[in-house]
């Protein structure tokens, strides 16, 4: 599985551009414990684990294997250490910026909500390469999005998929081009946000789509012909899509001189 320089890149190569796109509102602290959660947090189990095994008089077995078997896990590690550790990563945020380690735009360290946000964004990037590259390509997630393909020879290629699927991705560009017509009076944000909405919806269905025909249809059959489409969509929304709006949500608000408030919209 990936070791902790592919994890740590990923995630602050991920900041960086957040850092960049938003102008400083995904600031360095973010960065530093979104990559901090991505490279050690879920592995905190498998830690644990070695040293119950090079260490079993100061360590238990037992407790090293329960460690690993629930904070290696990318839901497990947010409910079990998702709390104390955003309370943790706050404070560390104010110390390292009363010290002047680490800058920041806003001037203020990060919220234990911005935290909490940032552990679950890391444990969720930290999967995504685990779950491509261990087990040597046999990871039970990876085994199920193969298993969403067809492989009992070649695929049929059925009219109703092919009517379905096309009709989906064509109202998925015909839409956005609507979307994002000339018109006057509607900002980009507006138009941005109904294009997520559409995407969303259009997924769903396609998603939906999938699923009636690998395991509500009898016999089953292939739903875009060979492809393992609805596995690639349910992996890429868990665990490359929304570790980036979560992200996006731990921003700090964007100031608005005129108005003296803030708003949560992304600067253009």
């Amino acid at each position: 599985m990936p070791g902790p320089g592919p994890h740590t890149m990923y995630a602050l190569g991920a900041g960086a551009g957040l850092l960049r796109a938003s102008r400083g509102r995904f600031g360095p602290h973010h960065c530093l414990f979104y990559a901090a959660n991505s490279f050690l947090g879920p592995d905190l189990g498998s830690f644990a684990e070695w040293l119950s095994d090079t260490f079993p008089l100061l360590f238990s077995r037992g407790l090293g294997s329960a460690a690993m078997g629930l904070v290696h896990h990318p839901f497990y590690y947010v409910l079990l250490l998702g709390l104390p550790l955003s309370f943790l990563y706050s404070s560390l945020s104010r110390m390292l910026l009363k010290r002047g380690v680490l800058d920041t735009l806003s001037g203020a360290g990060l919220s234990r909500w911005q935290c909490f946000l940032l552990v679950s964004a890391g444990s969720l990037s930290h999967f995504f390469l685990d779950h491509l590259f261990e087990e040597n390509g046999h990871s039970s997630m990876y085994t199920w999005i193969l298993s969403t393909g067809w492989w009992n020879g070649r695929a049929p290629i059925n009219v109703d998929s092919v009517v379905v699927v096309g009709l989906l991705c064509s109202s998925l560009i015909g839409g956005f081009i609507y979307i994002n017509r000339v018109k006057q009076g509607e900002s980009v944000i507006t138009k941005s946000n109904r294009t997520l909405r559409l995407i969303l919806i259009i997924a769903c269905l396609y998603c939906l789509w999938c699923v009636s025909q690998i395991y509500w249809r009898d016999p089953p059959q292939p739903a875009v012909g060979e492809e393992a489409d609805l596995g690639v969509l349910v992996f890429l929304g868990i665990y490359f899509f929304l570790p980036y709006c979560l992200c996006i949500l731990s921003m700090n608000p964007k100031e608005d001189p005129s108005m003296g408030t803030s708003n949560q919209l992304l600067p253009l």
